[in-house]
């Protein structure tokens, strides 16, 4: 399960990197959505999660060099007329800060959303920006028919974003999608946590989501 492009090795990770992995998310996400950052603690929870998907746990490799890493979580659809409908949920996805813009991400990007079609998973739904996962085929939710959880009807639901990845696998389906427990993490456990980690200072930014 490896690739090569643009210098680049992907494939599963290992379970000696877990530290390693959850250090480059938190260099990757630190002040990007609030002051700190959650995201290496809720891989470090997912992990032992039973909706954790172990075949789509992958990083990249650059020259040796651990500078990316990807995860999918099995979650469902409660559709309008009562069924649950099996789906993925994506990431934490992140690249190493010095080498975003460069292509990496949409390299890790579609080589996972290939592995995860080819174990016959039939949609990914998550929070993404369109300007860039919709050059890997995402659209937004709300054409699907989808609605986010405990999000008002009038409310901007555009971070919310759907790929299909067994053609027409959501025709007729409308309802709510259910973001995995595993995603909910306490703030007080994720500081202890993190304490783990080198100390690294929290700001508060323009253009944070949370305070």
């Amino acid at each position: 399960m490896n690739v090569n492009k643009k210098d680049c090795l992907i494939r599963l990770e290992r379970e000696e990197e877990h530290r390693e992995v959850e250090n480059l998310i938190r260099e990757s996400f630190w002040n990007v959505y609030r002051p700190g950052c959650l995201e290496h603690y809720v891989i470090h929870v997912l992990r032992d999660d039973p909706a954790f998907v172990k075949e789509l746990d992958f990083v990249m490799e650059k020259d040796g060099r651990l500078i990316g890493q990807n995860i999918f979580v099995k979650t469902v659809i409660d559709a309008d007329d009562g069924r649950v409908v099996p789906v993925l949920t994506m990431g934490p996805i992140c690249v190493a800060p010095d080498l975003k813009r460069k292509g990496y991400g949409k390299i890790l990007l579609d080589y996972s959303i290939e592995r995860a079609a080819e174990l016959g998973f039939g949609a990914v739904l998550f929070e993404g920006n369109i300007a860039f996962y919709g050059k890997s085929g995402f659209d937004y939710a709300s054409r699907f028919g989808i609605r986010y959880h405990d999000l008002p009807e009038d409310a901007d639901a555009s971070f919310f974003l759907c790929r299909e990845l067994i053609p027409g696998y959501l025709d007729g389906v409308t309802g709510v999608y259910r973001t995995p427990a595993g995603y909910y993490v306490d703030e007080a456990e994720t500081e202890a946590f993190d304490r783990q980690f080198p100390p690294k200072e929290k700001r508060k930014l323009p253009g944070q989501l949370f305070g």
